[in-house]
């Protein structure tokens, strides 16, 4: 399955817009943004946990990243609340379940192969001082990309160069993108060289960017 799979193209889903689809795991629903591959796949993705859902136990060869939206995730590692940014590197394994529900924005196979870094964050905790209306905290830093959390203020402005791709979800709030409105839930991806430049709306905005990795983009290994 390919969605979404050129990387020189930008592309914009207003994911609250989109059908859920239902996983192999009952009570657990998917919304697609970019997919290569089948059940095994390089994804991006919002995934919905309904109240006492699970899925087995399973290994990342490719390494997981996500953030928990809404509710509390849990594994056999704890439990991770809406705000949590965690990352499991290449042969990580849990058992991932939520007792109340919840809702992830999660990344599959695209880890750096060489980044053994597992760890977990409470986004709000990390940022800066505010600067121009704009609150910045670095989540994760290396050759293979830089991964941001924003909190802006109404009317603040943030720019990115946009070096190797960039990806953006809008969390809560919106930002005004080249003339359209991006509410919560929306997702943008720009393509190398294409540089970011939002505003936030009337009640301002929390965002999650991701650069550098579109250069990198692959199917997963067989």
């Amino acid at each position: 399955m390919e969605l979404n799979a050129a990387f020189d193209q930008r592309v914009l889903i207003h994911s609250d817009q989109l059908e859920w689809i239902a996983s192999p795991m009952a009570g657990v629903d998917r919304r697609m943004l970019d997919r290569i591959g089948a059940e095994v796949a390089r994804a991006t993705t919002i995934v919905r946990y309904a109240e006492g859902s699970r899925f087995s136990e399973h290994t990342h060869s490719g390494g997981e990243e996500f953030i928990v939206l809404e509710g509390i995730f849990q594994d056999e590692h704890g439990d991770y609340p809406a705000g949590t940014y965690v990352r499991n590197p290449p042969t990580t394994a849990h058992t991932p379940r939520s007792e109340m529900g919840c809702t992830i924005f999660v990344k599959l196979w695209q880890f750096d192969p060489a980044d053994p870094n597992q760890f977990r964050k409470t986004m709000a905790d990390e940022l800066s001082p505010c600067v121009a209306g704009v609150a910045s905290a670095l989540l994760h830093k290396d050759a293979h990309e830089t991964v941001t959390y924003h909190h802006m203020d109404a009317g603040a402005t943030l720019t990115n160069g946009g070096g190797g791709g960039i990806e953006m979800l809008v969390i809560n709030g919106s930002v005004l993108d080249s003339g359209e409105m991006l509410g919560q839930g929306a997702w943008l991806r720009l393509p190398e060289g294409a540089p970011l430049q939002v505003t936030a709306g009337p009640a301002g905005a929390k965002v999650w960017i991701k650069t550098g990795h579109l250069r990198h983009a692959k199917a997963p290994a067989a």
